[in-house]
């Protein structure tokens, strides 16, 4: 009987194992698979936003319970909005990703989180929330201990520095931070880090321009283009081809201008970027009103105004939906200085309540000594 039950026993745990053996290159597969996807979404970041946004629906559905794959699910619905520039929606996502980082011990995963938020306040241009949450990621990348694996995430938070920087004080201080952040990009050698570094090399361009520089910004210009061609991320190119414009309108070649900026609408044509194309369309203004040419002016000139207006009222929202973000932000503050203060009176109020308590047990002691040491008196003189 007890060799039965023994040789049952024996089966259910071979047969558990077995399974257990049979489902481990099914997971095994599915881990494959979804790297693979969020792999493919982050080289299509700025030429098919939408399929990065589809990509990461994908990895939240298929995620099940890991909540490192959801994590990177929403981060990356994320940033297909914020390349879409839906920065209301792009903040949605990436707080959805934020409320999950205490489930996970993947340190490089909480880095890039926090660098994202840190970017999205940038761009609701929330500055002091930006450079809270930058600092955060910066804090984790410092005690991280293989300097290599972090390269890229220092790379990009030393860039959005830069962007503060140049909006919030100068452009010196901005450039030092662009080439900080590109320096750590470089070392890196990989092509995925070329969006962020065409990205410092535009606003390198656009802020030798500010400083009346036309050699460094054309020059920062044409290598933007070349790194965003070497990944194909055509808004990237059309940016960096607008600031070249922009260059050869200042120098007065105006057809030049004009040509690259031809170049850079067919760019732009496939990616959904209001601002891309206000920026295309003041350009085309410019170069037609200084060749006085008013029917090509007027219509470029309308595109623009058109592009505004549809570009302030998706601000509005984003403005209203970020007030709201600070409202929340600042209530739970609020929360938490009662909760502490609560805290603290109630521990004040104990303490005085226990000082009373002792002072009058002391004060009784001291009361019951005097009355013995009276009896004690009065009871030797009786004698």
């Amino acid at each position: 009987m007890k060799f039965n039950k023994l040789n049952s026993i024996s089966v259910i745990f071979f047969t558990v194992i077995i399974l257990l053996i049979m489902t481990l290159p099914t997971c095994a597969q599915n881990k494959k698979r979804l790297d693979s996807i969020v792999k493919s979404a982050s080289n299509q970041m700025y030429s098919n936003p939408d399929n990065v946004i589809k990509s990461g629906a994908i990895i939240l559905k298929e995620a099940g319970k890991n909540y490192d794959y959801k994590i990177m699910g929403f981060k990356l619905i994320s940033d297909g909005y914020s390349a879409k520039r839906d920065y209301e929606k792009s903040l949605e996502y990436v707080m959805k990703a934020n409320q999950l980082l205490s489930y996970s011990n993947d340190q490089l995963l909480k880095i890039s989180t926090l660098n994202k938020i840190g970017i999205q306040y940038h761009q609701l241009k929330i500055y002091d929330k930006a450079i809270e949450y930058l600092d955060q990621s910066e804090h984790l990348m410092m005690e991280y201990p293989i300097p290599d694996s972090i390269r890229t995430y220092l790379g990009r938070n030393y860039i959005v520095r830069g962007f503060i920087y140049k909006e919030k004080f100068n452009c010196e201080i901005a450039l030092d931070f662009f080439d900080r952040g590109i320096i750590e990009l470089q070392k890196t050698r990989t092509k995925i880090v070329n969006s962020a570094i065409s990205i410092a090399k535009y606003n390198k361009g656009n802020c030798y321009i500010l400083m009346l520089n036309n050699k460094m910004a054309k020059q920062n210009f044409e290598e933007a283009i070349q790194y965003a061609k070497d990944i194909n991320a055509l808004s990237l190119q059309a940016f960096a081809l607008k600031g070249l414009a922009q260059v050869y309108t200042l120098e007065g070649n105006y057809q030049l201008a004009i040509q690259t900026l031809n170049n850079a609408i067919l760019l732009s044509s496939s990616v959904d970027d209001l601002i891309l194309n206000q920026e295309i369309y003041k350009g085309f203004s410019e170069n037609y009103l200084a060749l006085n040419k008013w029917e090509e002016f007027k219509k470029y000139q309308n595109n623009f105004l058109n592009t505004q207006k549809l570009i302030k009222d998706r601000e509005r929202k984003s403005v209203s939906e970020s007030l709201d973000l600070k409202d929340e932000s600042l209530n739970i503050e609020l929360k938490n200085e009662i909760s502490k203060y609560y805290y603290k009176f109630i521990g004040a109020v104990f303490i005085i309540i226990l000082l009373v308590i002792c002072f009058v047990l002391f004060i009784r002691n001291k009361v019951k000594k005097i009355r013995l040491l009276r009896a004690e008196i009065q009871s030797l003189q009786n004698e």
